[in-house]
């Protein structure tokens, strides 16, 4: 049996040089294994906040069979900050309710969240979801979101995805 594969992709300059550990990865992961009752197969990648190298991570995680990439970094309004941009370009449409859900659910913590810029979009049959790069920020938008994504992963004619209920309620129509 094949599980789905989702792809986990760490923006950052330092992380990507060993000068200091990934936590943003791990806490996608963990995440992941909390929300959903699927079992999956995790591709973890990091890469510095280098514009062509995350777009050529993006496309290949999504061409590699991953029907969902959630990257985490590279969301803020640094000068390096550039994840949006390379989401939007490897992606086919974009999905800005998400970003506006993330935003809305992290303005409940820190004033500081209309600072992020985080997306979302299409590549094919994957969804490319931006997460910021704090832990704590991870778990609170993948939460607000996931509600939305096994059924869009349905409408794209990816792998079907069940979430564990005690943690996230899947939303489906019908």
């Amino acid at each position: 049996m094949n599980l789905p594969r989702i792809g986990i992709l760490t923006i950052s300059d330092r992380a990507s040089q060993g000068i200091y550990e990934d936590k943003g990865g791990p806490a996608v992961e963990a995440s992941l294994r909390a929300i959903l009752a699927t079992p999956f197969e995790a591709l973890r990648r990091c890469v510095p906040d280098d514009r062509p190298m995350i777009e050529a991570a993006l496309a290949a995680l999504c061409d590699d069979g991953c029907c969902l990439v959630v990257t985490t970094g590279g969301t803020g309004p640094a000068p390096r900050d550039v994840t949006p941009e390379a989401t939007e370009t490897v992606c086919d449409r974009m999905l800005p309710g998400f970003g506006e859900l993330m935003r809305m659910e992290s303005l409940k913590q820190v004033p500081t969240a209309i600072l992020s810029r985080q997306t979302a979009g299409l590549r094919g049959r994957s969804l490319i979801v931006n997460l910021p790069g704090k832990p704590s920020a991870i778990d609170l938008c993948l939460k607000a979101v996931f509600p939305a994504i096994p059924y869009c992963l349905d409408l794209i004619g990816a792998a079907r995805l069940e979430t564990n209920s005690a943690i996230c309620r899947a939303f489906r129509p019908g």
